[in-house]
């Protein structure tokens, strides 16, 4: 397959993007659609930054996926310094991973939920949305210093954790 079709085919994958629209709207994310596919881009605004936030539905896999996607981008030359702070980050997390393109240097961090024969709710939706913003929120100044040189890795996570 390949192009697959972006809207959802299946019944449950088309009931959990309704659910996700829903639930968005009701709580306040002002979400917009991206075209006829089925994701979701809106804001979150925490105490240390304003991030972009995407939110999707594989419908065939009935898998729900939510990015939060930092405000910078980390330049090449530290790139290499970046992906050590994220490797040391996601190595004591618990719900999602923080990755980053080594192509552009985009930052995000991503939590999932395979809901495959299960009815997608509002309180999925929500244990995998805020875990994701709350985590990017309390990384983000540890990433910015790393990003723009300021400190080590090592020396940024100790600070954020």
């Amino acid at each position: 397959m390949n192009n697959p079709d972006p809207v959802p085919q299946n019944d449950n994958g088309l009931r959990a993007f309704t659910t996700l629209g829903r639930f968005l709207d009701a709580d306040g994310w002002y979400p917009q659609q991206i075209e006829d596919k089925p994701v979701y881009r809106m804001g979150f605004a925490g105490k240390n930054g304003r991030v972009t936030c995407l939110a999707t539905i594989l419908a065939d896999a009935e898998q729900f996926l939510f990015y939060v996607i930092a405000p910078i981008k980390a330049p090449e030359a530290t790139r290499p310094a970046v992906a050590e702070f994220i490797t040391r980050a996601n190595y004591g997390l618990r719900i999602g991973n923080f990755e980053m393109d080594f192509t552009d240097g985009e930052l995000r961090y991503k939590s999932s939920l395979d809901f495959e024969g299960e009815t997608l709710t509002p309180g999925l939706i929500r244990n995998v949305i805020y875990p994701a913003v709350q985590t990017m929120d309390r990384y983000l100044p540890g990433l910015t210093s790393v990003t723009y040189g300021d400190k080590s890795p090592t020396e940024a996570i100790a600070e954020v954790e």
